[in-house]
């Protein structure tokens, strides 16, 4: 369980990044931009905002 609690805190840390950074190569993928045309560019930072967060919070819970 400590290594998927690392993982899930790993994974959020990057979904953070990809939410407030916007890399090109990676906010111009077409899956994000799906979500981008279906959720508009502020839904979509919230739902990675509050996906990232489930994420994190998870990870800390099964590293406590």
């Amino acid at each position: 369980m400590t290594v998927l609690g690392i993982v899930l805190i790993v994974y959020a840390l990057f979904v953070f990044y990809i939410t407030f950074a916007k890399p090109p190569k990676i906010w111009g993928i077409k899956k994000i931009q799906g979500f981008v045309s279906a959720l508009t560019e502020t839904g979509t930072v919230i739902f990675f905002t509050i996906w990232g967060l489930a994420a994190l919070v998870v990870g800390i819970v099964l590293l406590v």
